[in-house]
């Protein structure tokens, strides 16, 4: 007599799930390291990145202090909260991509986190998977729905954490410095210049590389100036965190989603999901994303947003007011800047979508527009306001209408609650 097959012999695929499972189970790699080692490969191109020359250091240091001091003047206000000098250093894109993931880690681990509540803690071990179920009698598929569900919910976290790594890889390959996306990093008295991508810059727009790096100093600068105001980054933070945990509990959902693929009924249920749906879903990425957004998030979204292009617009108004005194193709460095920031790369449009930022040409010309428009109506001294205080940090609509603005920080605030 023949010796007795194994109960799923008759099904390989469900045997490489139950294999897949137990791998995850018993040796899952630790999530944030894969996102490091994803995204610095994607940085990199697996290659080694050489040392940044000397002399280019000391060229960096001397150029940014001339910058630095001009910036101080345009502004009115020091580039670090306290006053102490910043030390702008040159870094490759792996080195950019390692300290940004490090930076934004807090709220990226939100954006991951299975329970909102743990959003402040940042994941160190992998979540265990649950144990495959048994095969359900009245599922023609023998239980190999399930094990779907499981193995997809198991496999959601690590699927984003690639997902992270590619974004960050990618933004690399294009910022010029620090600040790409007008985030907050991390406290430092250091501000990153990706030399070697300003030089591609300007050997692009046939510029003078050492005028481009006085005028990304400068721009950079002047970013650092706003967003390490207090009341600035205290609010860039509350807005980023309400869209993590937001995104947070929509993952969540998903993943719940997910798992009830093991049941039949589920599927019929309010955002089912089933076999084909999924496959479409991780086939592309960026539905994926559009899963987690959210009501709440869209919200947050068009706040940070307008905030964002307000920042890099009176970030580019800095640097040209500094351009026009240190160098001679300012006029030319602003034009070629603006050109390449309405024609971003993969990398910036991903990179804006996971953290809920809006970038398109659009939303460019809206934060000039709203530069100039507050230029126009009370100059220099009514632009200063803007960073004053949280109060006076313009409303989405107040974005399209700098008048409104103006008209509203003129406004005596009040003490106490208003008495009807």
């Amino acid at each position: 007599m023949a010796p007795p097959e194994p109960e799923d012999a008759g099904n390989p695929f469900q045997s490489l799930l139950g294999d897949l499972m137990n791998m995850l189970g018993t040796n899952a790699p630790d999530q944030w390291e894969m996102t490091r080692s994803f995204a610095l490969n994607v940085a990199t191109g697996g290659a080694t990145e050489p040392n940044v020359e000397p002399i280019q250091r000391i060229q960096v240091e001397q150029l940014s202090r001339v910058a630095e001091l001009n910036v101080i003047e345009v502004t009115g206000m020091p580039v670090t909260p306290d006053g102490r000098r910043l030390t702008c250093v040159p870094v490759g894109r792996g080195d950019w991509t390692i300290r940004a993931l490090e930076s934004w880690r807090p709220v990226l681990a939100a954006m991951a986190a299975p329970n909102p509540s743990t959003a402040s803690a940042p994941p160190t071990e992998p979540a265990q998977p649950p144990e495959p179920p048994e095969p359900l009698g009245d599922d023609p598929t023998g239980g190999l729905a399930g094990l779907i569900g499981q193995w997809a919910t198991a496999i959601g976290p690590m699927f984003f954490g690639l997902q992270v790594g590619s974004v960050v890889g990618h933004l690399s390959q294009r910022t010029l410095g620090q600040y790409p996306l007008a985030l907050p990093w991390a406290p430092s008295d250091e501000l990153l210049l990706v030399t070697s991508n300003i030089s591609s810059f300007a050997e692009d727009w046939s510029l003078p590389e050492e005028e481009a790096l006085i005028w990304v100093c400068a721009r950079e600068l002047a970013t650092n100036t706003v967003l390490t105001r207090p009341p600035i980054r205290a609010r860039m933070e509350e807005l980023l965190m309400a869209l993590a945990v937001s995104s947070a509990a929509a993952q969540q959902d998903l993943a719940a989603r997910l798992g009830g693929l093991g049941n039949p009924d589920a599927i019929d249920a309010p955002g089912g999901m089933d076999l084909e749906s999924l496959q479409g879903m991780f086939g592309d990425p960026e539905a994926l994303l559009g899963e987690l957004l959210t009501p709440e998030s869209r919200r947050s979204s068009d706040q940070l947003t307008a905030l964002a292009v307000v920042i890099d617009a009176y970030a580019d108004h800095v640097a040209d007011q500094v351009g026009r005194n240190l160098v001679g193709s300012h006029t030319q460095l602003a034009e070629a800047w603006y050109r390449r920031r309405i024609q971003r790369g993969k990398g910036e449009e991903a990179a804006g979508a996971l953290f809920g930022l809006d970038l398109d040409q659009t939303q460019v010309d809206r934060g000039r527009s709203f530069i100039d428009g507050v230029l126009e109506r009370a100059g220099d001294e009514g632009l200063s306001r803007l960073w004053s205080s949280a109060r006076n940090l313009p409303t989405p609509p107040e974005v399209d209408a700098p008048g409104l603005w103006l008209e509203r920080i003129s406004l005596p605030e009040l003490d106490g609650p208003i008495n009807d």
